[in-house]
């Protein structure tokens, strides 16, 4: 620690003890008062690698831009260069070469070794697992299997079929069940939520809690059950979403394991920046956000999401999946375990959607392309085109239906995927959302920007521009403007524009 920031001194905002701090958390802490004594930090770090029982800190005190005559200790030296003159005065006072880049044959030579060093640790790996292999067959293929990301054969076949229900259930819940099933038949799962998972439903039942076999605490109500221990597959993360989130990453870059996460979509803000890296580096992580839309009811706006499902729309290499049904939500952790490349946003209802009977509808594979013909009313081009995501989908079935009523031919796309549709080959968009057509509508519970691309000028847009209300689910949805009388009207007023 240098204490300069990139403004100014650290006193003029930070006032902790982070020594006394981390010694509080019950971490191995020592101090290092120069960080030009190689030897001292070299010590510190020898006896950090011994000290296993406790994780360890080693603070040590430097000095920015060291050596610089002027700029030693200052602000200044932080985000912009030394400049040439401040430069060279640095380089006299530590009898540095002048030569714009100099790197000492000593140092050139310890680097180089890396290469040979490098080849002689990975030979001895090599020679380890080669004997693990001939000791254990079966676990060493499931080792290798694991590290390279592979999923278990015919991992599929364990998805759930959920039969037609008119009252349905809410995803949240299937998702549950889908997650009991995968539990099974794909081991390196492994997760949890932000101290939700009596409402997420995202514990993977009897496999077991992660923790410190050595924290055996007498009150363990909330425990998931099964092993208590480093073999434990569920992660109690507690109220620290933004950690949560970072955790994961450093989960999925270690490789071997698919971590997952949950909590409302609500709180998916505190877990921005992480989120945002996993998009970065393309790294497999799942999140899990339940309570998905305004229709959450009485918890009122500070915990309806309005903005948060659109504004992740917008992380590139973040693939966000809002599934209509039962049906469709096992699609989704299918899609979201065979995303290789990148983080996967799961999101459900907090609310019962009916489980549509997919014998009279398109089936819920379509969600494998991000958007599907749900239903139409007659062959041919139709007259318009509504587009339904997540629980709305519903909305847009019924309203469809009441235009066909009126001799209006109708077609309901499900559109649980923006990422995924984009994804498919010109033709498939053009056949599903074919340009011929300008009486589009989208519906949505949450904010109306970005649906533009897909209604164009002529269509309409069933959202939210304001923040939602406290009251019942169906009561929020009915006043504002999410029924099926809204849509279907919509839907005319469209129609009537692209006739024109």
């Amino acid at each position: 620690a240098n204490r300069i920031s990139l403004a100014g001194s650290t006193d003029l905002a930070f006032t902790e003890d982070v020594a006394k701090r981390f010694r509080a958390y019950g971490w191995h802490v020592q101090r290092v008062d120069d960080g030009n004594n190689l030897a001292a930090i070299e010590a510190a770090i020898r006896r950090a690698k011994a000290h296993r029982a406790r994780p360890s800190l080693v603070l040590v005190r430097t000095i920015l831009g060291y050596g610089a005559p002027r700029k030693q200790n200052t602000f200044e030296a932080h985000g912009a260069p030394l400049g040439d003159e401040e430069l060279r005065a640095a380089k006299e006072a530590l009898g540095w070469p002048r030569e714009p880049f100099h790197i000492p044959g000593e140092a050139l030579a310890h680097l180089r070794s890396a290469v040979a060093r490098g080849h002689e640790a990975e030979a001895r790996w090599q020679s380890l697992l080669a004997r693990y292999e001939k000791a254990y067959p079966d676990l060493a293929a499931e080792f290798l299997r694991r590290a390279a990301g592979h999923l278990p054969e015919n991992w599929e076949a364990s998805l759930p079929v959920f039969p037609p229900d008119a009252k349905g259930q809410p995803t949240r819940k299937a998702s549950e069940t889908v997650l009991q099933r995968l539990a099974a038949a794909v081991p390196e799962l492994m997760g949890g939520s932000g101290d939700l998972n009596p409402s997420t439903f995202t514990w993977l039942k009897g496999h077991g809690d992660f923790q410190s076999p050595r924290h055996n605490p007498e009150d363990r109500q909330g425990a998931v059950g099964g092993e208590w221990g480093y073999g434990g597959r569920n992660i109690h993360f507690g109220v620290r979403e933004h950690a949560m989130a970072a955790i994961a990453n450093g989960m999925a870059l270690h490789g071997g394991i698919i971590p997952y996460t949950a909590t409302f979509t609500v709180f998916a803000d505190y877990m921005r920046p992480s989120m945002r890296l996993a998009a970065l580096m393309g790294i497999r992580v799942i999140y899990v956000f339940t309570h998905d839309s305004i229709a959450l009811g009485e918890d009122g706006p500070t915990h309806q999401p309005v903005e948060q499902i659109m504004s992740l729309r917008a992380v590139p290499n973040l693939t966000v999946i809002r599934p209509a049904d039962a049906a469709e939500t096992a699609e989704a952790w299918r899609a979201a375990l065979l995303n290789t490349h990148g983080p996967t946003a799961l999101f459900f209802t907090r609310q019962n959607v009916p489980t549509l009977d997919r014998s009279r509808l398109a089936p819920a594979e379509g969600l494998r392309r991000g958007a599907y013909v749900l239903w139409q009313s007659a062959d041919g081009t139709p007259d318009v085109i509504l587009i339904g995501t997540g629980s709305e989908t519903h909305l847009a079935l019924q309203a469809g239906q009441q235009l066909a009523a009126e001799g209006i031919n109708a077609r309901v796309v499900s559109m649980p995927s923006w990422e995924l549709f984009e994804q498919q080959p010109e033709d498939y968009r053009e056949s599903v959302l074919p340009r011929a057509v300008r009486a589009r509508v989208s519906v949505e519970a949450g904010v109306p920007l970005g649906w533009e691309r897909y209604v164009g000028e002529d269509g309409a847009i069933v959202g939210l521009g304001r923040f939602g209300a406290s009251a019942p689910g169906p009561v929020v949805y009915a006043n504002l403007g999410f029924t099926v009388e809204n849509v279907a009207a919509h839907g005319r007023q469209a129609l009537k524009r692209a006739r024109r």
